[in-house]
Parts: C-alpha cells; sequence; structure tokens
C-alpha cells in the first residue's frame, strides 16, 4: 500500500500521467408507494417500501495532477 501512495506524490510529468480508477455497484431503487403530501403543520409522509429496478455500475477514471475526470454508468 505505500508503494502506491508513494505514486500520487510524484509531481506532474505529461509523459507519465497518473490515472486512478474505481467501479462501485449501484442497485436502482423505486417507490412501492407514492408519498402523501404534507399539510400545514403535518410533514410528508414517505414509506420505507421500495421496488428493486435492476442494478447498475458506476466507473470513474481521473487524473488527479492533470485536473479531468470521466464518469461512466452502464
Amino acid at each position: 500500500m505505500e508503494d502506491v501512495l508513494e505514486v500520487y506524490k510524484r509531481p506532474f510529468n505529461e509523459a507519465f500521467p497518473v490515472v486512478c480508477m474505481d467501479e462501485k455497484p449501484q442497485q436502482l431503487l423505486d417507490d412501492a408507494q407514492k408519498a402523501i403530501p404534507g399539510r400545514p403543520g403535518r410533514p410528508k409522509r414517505i414509506d420505507s417500501e421500495y421496488v428493486r429496478q435492476g442494478t447498475c455500475s458506476l466507473f470513474l477514471s481521473c487524473g488527479p495532477l492533470a485536473c479531468w475526470r470521466h464518469v461512466a454508468a452502464s
């Protein structure tokens, strides 16, 4: 792990850019019932039940020293 941290301390070099990548799986959820709107003196009522609508993956790549990033979902 220490070797990886040393890479982030290197100065910017356009010939050898530092590129970081990460992936995160994500559930896609929807409400099972619509929320009941609030009234004066009563907050909006939201049910905690949900319906699973599938999954997706989020991919992030960035060049922290070059100040760029790219995010894609699939």
